[in-house]
């Protein structure tokens, strides 16, 4: 896949594109429902299959208040995209100037002019342009006057929900990290780096790694058990999101035990799974206490992990996502 990050990339003007055009946060199932559209009206016409989407998402730019914290970072959703192999994935920069171009210079300019539109594949309610005027009608109206064609999608959904980011951020923002799986097409996991903490886990005999996490959505606080891949490998373990409120601890923590591991990984990258919440975050009234309590998490974490398979996008994109994200055990 090639990545055009600007409307003067030396790879523009293409030609004859399929192209679809959206945020794509997460690459979930629909998203990946429209890729394969996209993949097979290319293949039929000859042409590029083309996914156009911008950085940072607008509402950054439109609304700063209103935007979302993302299920992916962007170099998350280029792998994920580039996976689906489509031939060009265009990331436009957003700005206040693009999001001022009227509907018809942006498919005269943008989308015939620099990415050579042939054929465009939109979501049924799909609006683009200044005030949002660009909508179906018009879509259709100027693929009439321009010679391209205009396909119309359906809402994709399963077991009755419509495939939606909103939808998998408040699952996620909710804490019901099991139930993201048959609508993502695999587990959600935060990535991040290892950093000093207060060494409280290790006194307790239940050291943990403390993570900064990649810039994206962090589920609910509480007690989440866990897959953990660490240098090439991947652990059991229990992890706690939160403020340590038996400490008393302001700061926001994400913290991971993983179990049977006693490497030291300052610094180091680590993958943390989310597969199922065990209990909210409690202030206990004595390290004794917490101790039991943690005791109490990692074997409920050993029994629920123990036949637990992580389901990756390496998975789904090779076809059996959407029978794999029925369940996660395997």
């Amino acid at each position: 896949m090639k990545i055009i990050r600007s409307l003067e990339d030396p790879l523009l003007p293409l030609k004859n594109t399929v192209v679809t055009i959206g945020n794509f946060d997460g690459v979930h199932l629909g998203h990946r429902e429209i890729f394969r559209r996209l993949l097979a009206a290319a293949r039929h016409r000859g042409g590029a299959a083309t996914v156009l989407s911008f950085v940072p998402h607008p509402l950054e730019v439109l609304a700063p208040h209103r935007a979302p914290r993302l299920i992916n970072t962007y170099a998350e959703k280029e792998r994920l995209i580039e996976a689906s192999h489509i031939d060009y994935l265009v990331c436009l920069p957003f700005t206040s100037e693009l999001a001022r171009m009227a509907a018809h210079s942006f498919v005269e300019e943008v989308l015939t002019g620099r990415l050579g539109l042939a054929h465009l594949i939109v979501g049924y309610d799909y609006r683009f342009g200044k005030g949002r005027e660009g909508d179906i009608p018009f879509l259709v109206e100027k693929g009439l006057e321009m010679g391209f064609g205009v396909e119309i999608l359906k809402p994709i959904s399963h077991n009755g929900q419509v495939y939606s980011s909103t939808f998998i951020r408040k699952l996620i923002a909710e804490g019901k990290v099991d139930e993201v799986v048959p609508y993502l097409g695999r587990h959600f996991k935060l990535d991040g780096t290892v950093r000093h903490g207060f060494r409280r886990g290790r006194v307790l005999g239940f050291p943990t790694a403390n993570l900064i996490p990649d810039a994206k959505i962090i589920p609910r606080p509480g007690v989440y058990a866990v897959k953990v891949r660490c240098r090439g490998r991947v652990w059991d373990g229990v992890l706690n999101i939160g403020y340590n409120p038996t400490f008393s601890q302001n700061e926001l923590s994400v913290e991971v035990h993983i179990l049977d591991f006693s490497e030291i990984i300052y610094d180091e990258k680590i993958v943390l799974f989310f597969v199922q919440r065990l209990r909210d975050e409690a202030r206990f009234h004595s390290r004794g206490e917490l101790h039991r309590a943690i005791e109490r998490d990692v074997g409920q974490a050993r029994e629920l992990l123990k036949n637990t398979r992580i389901i990756e996008y390496r998975e789904y994109l090779h076809g059996d996502g959407e029978t794999a994200g029925k369940g996660n055990r395997g």
